[in-house]
Formats: C-alpha cells, structure tokens, sequence
C-alpha cells in the first residue's frame, strides 16, 4: 500500500509540472564578443627623492687610460711567434730595393724579400752592403752580409725555425803611431768571414701535461786572412712544466763547444755547459724565480745563483725588482772581433763569469710614459781587457783580469704615443774597482749615455735620431804609459719620404757635429759624413 501511495503521488506532481511550463520563446541579444583584458599594473613613480649618498664607504675611482700602444722599455730576448692571419684580407709579401751613395766615397745597398702564405710558412731574405773611405791612410772598409730565415707551422701545435747567413768585412790597421812608418796594404789587411745556421722546434701552446719546450742548435764557422779558424756550436734546451697558474718549473740544458786553431796551427778548446733550474711562483702583486745554475766551464765546476724578485705596487704602475744572479760572457774568437774590430788574433781564450745582486724599481706615470732603474754589484772573473801592443799600437792584446769588481747605475727612459713618436735614452754607470793583476779596467767604457727617437711627422714623412755620449775608457800604450782619449759624443740624423706611391727618398746624416774621437785607442772615427738615395718598395700577393 505504501509503495502504491508513493508512485500516484510523484505522478501528480509531475503532471502539475509539465502543466506549469512557460512555452513562450524568448530572444537573447549579443551586444559585443568577450574581450579578456588585463588588470592595471601599477606603475612606477620616477618622482621619488635619490637616496643620501653614503659616506661611510671609501668612493671607488675608475682610471682609463688613454687608448694608446704602450711598450715598457725592457730588453727581452726576441721568440718568434705564429703568425695568425685575419681571414679578412689577403696577405702580401712586402719587398724593398734601397740605394744611396754619399761623402766618404760611401756605396750603400740593401734589399729584403719575403715568401709565404703567412699561415703556414713565412721566409724572409735579406742582403746588405757598405763600404767608406776615410781621409786617412788605410782607413777605409767595407761589410758585405746576406741571408735568409723562416718559419714553417703546420696545423698542429709544432713550430719550426731556421736561419742561415754569410758575413764578410774587410778593414785596415790605420791607427800605428807614428803615422809615418811605412806598410803594404796586404800586411794592413784585417778580413773576417762568417758562415752561420740555426734551427729550432717549439710548440705554439702549453700541451696537455702543462709542457712547453723550445730547443735551438746554431753552428757559426769563422776565419780571419791570416790562416785562423773556429767553429762554435750551440745547443740551448729550455722546457718549462706548468702545474697551475701560480706555479712553473723550468730548466734549460746549454752546451757551448769552440774549437779554434790559430796561425801556425795551434788548437784551443773553450767548452761551456751548464743547466738552469728554478721555480717560478707568481701572484697578482709579486713573483719569485728561485734556482741555481751548476756549470762546468772548461771542466771547471762552479755553483752560481740564479734569484729573482719582483714585487708590483700601485695598481702595477711602479714594480720594485732585485735579485742574485751568476752567468756566463762566452769569449770567442768571433765575439772579441766583434766588440773590437782591431785585435790581434787571441793566443787563449777564458770565458768571463760574472756574479750580480741587483736592485731596482721599473714602472710607468700616465699612460705614455716609462722607467726603470737599476743598481747593481757585479763581480767578475778572467774579465777580457784589451791593450794597445807596444810596437807601433796598431793592434790590441786581449788579456784576462782573474778578479775585478764594478759598481753599475742603469737608468732608462721612454715616451711612447701610439706608433707615431717614441723616445728612448738610456744612462750606464760603471765603477771597476778591486783589479788584482791590473791597475785599470783597460778598454771598457766607464760612462755610456744613449737616445733614440723616432717620429712619424705626417703619414708619409718620418724622422728618426740617435744620439751617443761616452767617457773615454783608460788604455795602456807602448812604453807602458796610461791614457785616456777625450769624451765623446756623436749625434745622428735621418729623414724619410714619399714621392710616389711605392718610391721614397731618404737621407741619413752621421756625426753631424764632426766629433772625430776615438773609442779604441789611435783609431779615430769618420766626421761628419751623409748618404742619401732612395727605397723602392713593391709586394707580390700571397698565393
């Protein structure tokens, strides 16, 4: 009963439902389509107050320097590097031809070519010639030298270098005393030939052990006319071992063989061997290269410092330096030819060993100007001195001082303005002292003053200028009596400038005060005297 109570009472309402439904129709109109927008966003009020600066805090100062090339005045050895070549333009070989002739009956000549891609190969040759004539009996000479040097690089990290070269000049003994003894220009002939070559290996980049090396061999032939012979071979092998940015470990192993045979025969050995190891430790505000140096020169063995400091303050613009360090000045036939161009042929040949411990400052002021400055105690043993002989001077005896001390003040300058002026000089102070088998450091100069500069007025104009000043060093002469030339001082000149586009003019101006001094005792130099002439400069495009 309940059920059926249930299903007529949902029928009656539903019925009463359908009966209640609104069937009329009803119209919806659309005013516009939704558009969803964003909320405002609050913008910022630029009209804010700026905060008080804070004056507890020191204020921080940028310095920029001007946008100049800037080279500190330090001599380097020169390594060369590979050459990367812009993508952007073609590399060119450049090659000159420059001529002249001047007063002194003076022929100049010199020419340099170049070779290459400049990628993978670069290779220069160059030859030069000069000769003059004094007013002087016998003075005149003449120098003739040519060669050629390259570097090849593949595409790897290895590096190959190489030179080889000819020299040759000829000269007269014109400084014997009296002037009026009588010669024939054969026996007054003094002629050198040199034949040179070198080649080396290095990697362009560290490898992956932290290794770089860079070893060189170098033979030198050299003769004189009057039946001498030596020939000198070199082996330098540097290696370095980079553990992290702070600390490197580097040795070098050299051996220097001179085999030289004298008129009539006689045969000198001069061998030098020696190793360098030493810890370089480098920091942002100073660096340390501690080693020693074990040598054998001539199978004698000595232990020599090798101690270097450098500590940089203000921002790296002024370094202090110091240091202890022992090497070697390799005596040669050669080598003494070349610092004087007068001796007689050496009967023996001993290498100098010399200890420094220096100390110093270096650095910059603005951003064109440069310093450095240097006192050192030097101590040396079997010192070449060079003596006039006792029978007409014409020639020099080199001797050896077992023990001579000096006191040296180096002093450098510079001004360098991007590549358009740069002005270097130089001083040197030396004080020998300490000589135990001679009374004077014979031959050595004691006061050396240099300056150069050079200056590119307009883009087709250059000049350059060399000065030299210098104390006369003291000598000893026939009889045994001491002298000492005049001081010195010698001022040069040189001006360079187109007159086509590949063709220039020059003129060079020596001596332009005629100081005719003496640096080598009885031999006076040329006086004013000026070659001109031009360069004609030509390029062959890279292949």
């Amino acid at each position: 009963m309940k059920k059926l109570l249930l299903i007529i009472l949902s029928a009656v309402s539903f019925s009463y439902g359908w009966a209640q439904r609104d069937t009329t129709k009803k119209t919806v109109v659309i005013t516009s389509a939704y558009k969803p927008v964003l909320k405002p966003a609050a913008k910022i009020n630029f009209s804010a107050a700026v905060p008080s600066a804070d004056s507890s805090k020191p204020a921080l100062t940028y310095n920029v320097p001007a946008q100049n090339l800037f080279f500190t005045y330090q001599p380097a050895a020169l390594k060369p590097l590979a050459l990367s070549i812009d993508t952007s333009f073609a590399w060119e070989n450049s090659n000159f031809v420059k001529l002249g002739f001047g007063n002194y009956s003076t022929p100049f000549a010199q020419a340099g070519l170049s070779f290459g891609d400049g990628k993978t190969s670069l290779v220069n040759v160059y030859g030069k010639y000069i000769s003059q004539k004094g007013s002087i009996p016998f003075q005149q000479y003449s120098r003739t030298s040519a060669g050629a040097s390259g570097i090849f690089s593949s595409t790897g990290n290895v590096e190959w270098r190489g030179k080889a070269g000819v020299d040759m000049s000829n000269q007269y003994y014109y400084g014997f005393r009296p002037d009026t003894l009588k010669y024939s220009k054969d026996s007054l002939r003094q002629r050198f030939n040199t034949i040179s070559a070198m080649i080396g290996v290095r990697n362009k980049q560290v490898n992956d052990y932290g290794i770089s090396y860079d070893p060189t061999l170098s033979v030198n032939l050299f003769t004189d006319n009057r039946s001498a012979r030596e020939a000198n071979l070199v082996l330098n092998a540097p290696i370095t071992k980079t553990f992290n940015d702070d600390i490197s470990f580097n040795v070098g192993v050299t051996a220097d063989i001179t085999n030289y045979r004298t008129f009539g025969n006689k045969k000198i050995n001069n061998n030098l061997f020696y190793i360098t190891p030493s810890v370089l430790f480098k920091k942002p505000t100073f660096s340390v290269n501690a080693g020693i140096t074990p040598s054998w020169d001539n199978n004698a063995f000595k232990l020599l410092p090798n101690f270097t400091a450098l500590i940089k303050v203000k921002d790296e613009r002024f370094v202090l330096q110091g240091g202890w360090i022992g090497y070697y000045q390799k005596n040669t036939y050669q080598s003494l030819a070349a610092f004087n161009p007068w001796i007689a042929q050496p009967t023996s040949l001993l290498n100098t060993r010399i200890t420094e411990a220096f100390a110093g400052f270096k650095g910059s002021a603005g951003s064109h100007f440069t310093y450095n400055a240097k006192l050192s105690a030097l101590r040396y043993t079997n010192a070449a001195l060079f003596t006039n002989d006792f029978v007409d001077g014409k020639t020099f005896q080199t001797i050896y001082e077992p023990g001579m001390r000096a006191l040296r003040i180096h002093g450098e300058a510079g001004y360098t303005s991007q590549e358009k002026f740069s002005f270097l000089s130089g001083i040197t102070l030396n004080k020998y002292t300490g000589l135990k088998q001679n009374s004077k450091a014979w031959g050595l100069v004691p006061l050396e003053i240099t300056g150069a500069l050079r200056w590119q007025v307009l883009k087709d104009l250059q000049f350059k200028a060399d000065a030299f000043m210098w104390d006369g060093p003291q000598f000893i002469t026939k009889g045994g009596a001491t002298t000492k030339p005049k001081s010195a001082y010698d001022f040069n000149a040189g001006v360079e400038f187109a007159v086509m586009p590949k063709l220039n003019l020059w003129l060079q101006f020596n001596n332009i005060f005629n100081n005719k001094y003496e640096r080598w005792n009885q031999y006076q130099v040329l006086g004013f005297n000026v070659i001109g002439g031009i360069v004609y400069s030509f390029s062959q495009p890279g292949k």
